[in-house]
């Protein structure tokens, strides 16, 4: 074999179907006995494969340069002609994002015909036991079958979903290469109440906000939050996860659209003796807006509030300050944030400056992107980097 690539998730698939286009002789290993088995629960099922607006904006690393050129060299319109060639149907929804009109399977499907067509080997449910190099030669045990190969490239993805067959390898066997990693940490995931506040706010459970702007380290994102029995979810929350680090505030504006002061002053003219709460109850779900205004706004009805008064309560509705005490965990994450340095690694080809031959692609890669089709798409642009060089 020219190249061996451990993992028939989204990117290693991605890298085999490119090496194999040029001639190479690709075998693709994996754990699971069918090939892209998280791809099959992304976008809820529905594959959330790319996102138009993707860019190096939309992803955070210690080198925030280093996407730029296998972004650039594959792009969601290049994926996007591989799904309409293969005629699956798709959408857009918000913010770029695009879905499978049926099912993730569509995409998963798509990547297996095509890398078969194009000579790809798969040895599935087949567990690594060893890796080695050789001289010029990398040496692959996997249960009782031993491989060669010149080029080996590590799609292992990462921690996250381990039901999924996610596992730690491919960090091991980076640092067995002596590439250094960046410290992983769950991404894309829930944050947890610190104690004080988990007191207050955990009889919401299941309460969601549908429209709020969620802050965090200078990055906004206006999404839904959903309240859970330990924290904060939802996509605006998830999406700040990413930003978000021990000790950082959030801050949530839950009125993006209003003028809030405004509103307050007149409906004091008009409405004196309303309270505070009761005029969130009109804007915001009844549950939270009496809970809110009990922990965050006076009570007293407007008509005793001074325009400092009324200046002071719209600064708690758009700018609501919570300190998390840390993040759910690994297991229930959609990315880790983290994986192999970049520093070791070259952004055109993905292979180790340390060891030829060696690459890495996808999330073990110290690359994440935010929520809405980002990661997908950095898996499409790392693993076809990595195909264009093997």
């Amino acid at each position: 074999m020219d190249a061996i690539v451990l993992g028939a998730g989204a990117s290693g698939l991605m890298c085999a179907r490119e090496a194999a286009l040029r001639g190479r002789r690709v075998l693709v290993l994996d754990l699971n006995d069918q090939p892209g088995r998280k791809l099959l629960v992304t976008g809820g099922g529905r594959c959330n494969f790319t996102n138009l607006l993707a860019g190096p904006d939309a992803y955070v690393s210690q080198n925030p340069r280093f996407c730029v050129s296998a972004l650039a060299r594959y792009t969601p319109e290049d994926f996007i002609r591989l799904v309409e060639a293969r005629r699956i149907p798709y959408h857009e929804e918000k913010h770029g994002q695009l879905f499978c009109d049926r099912a993730a399977a569509d995409i998963r499907d798509m990547l297996v015909d095509e890398c078969r067509e194009a000579g790809v080997d798969f040895a599935l449910g087949r567990r690594v036991t060893s890796a080695e190099k050789d001289g010029d030669v990398f040496r692959i045990v996997a249960g009782k079958e031993k491989y060669e190969a010149s080029r080996l490239v590590v799609a292992t993805g990462g921690l996250p979903a381990p039901n999924t067959g996610s596992t730690g390898f491919g960090l091991e066997l980076a640092r067995k290469f002596g590439l250094a990693v960046v410290e992983p940490e769950p991404a894309l995931v829930g944050l947890r109440w610190a104690e004080k506040y988990r007191e207050v706010w955990a009889e919401l459970a299941g309460v969601s906000l549908p429209d709020v702007v969620v802050s965090c380290r200078g990055h906004r994102c206006r999404e839904a939050v959903m309240f859970t029995h330990t924290g904060l979810s939802g996509p605006a929350i998830l999406d700040v996860s990413l930003d978000w680090r021990r000790g950082d505030p959030i801050t949530v504006d839950l009125l993006p659209d209003t003028d809030p002061g405004e509103w307050f002053r007149t409906i004091r003219q008009e409405e004196g003796g309303t309270r505070p709460w009761q005029m969130l109850t009109r804007l915001l779900p009844r549950r939270f807006a009496a809970r809110f205004a009990e922990y965050e706004l006076p009570p007293e009805p407007l008509a005793r509030l001074s325009d400092a008064g009324i200046a002071d309560l719209v600064e708690r509705i758009k700018g609501w300050r919570i300190v998390p005490a840390g993040t759910e965990s690994m297991e229930t994450a959609e990315v880790m944030r983290g994986g192999v340095d970049t520093d070791e690694l070259s952004s055109k080809t993905m292979e180790s400056r340390r060891v030829p031959g060696l690459f890495f692609t996808g999330e073990v890669v110290d690359v994440t992107g935010r929520l809405g089709g980002y990661n997908l798409n950095w898996a499409w642009a790392s693993g076809a980097a990595a195909g264009r060089a093997v």
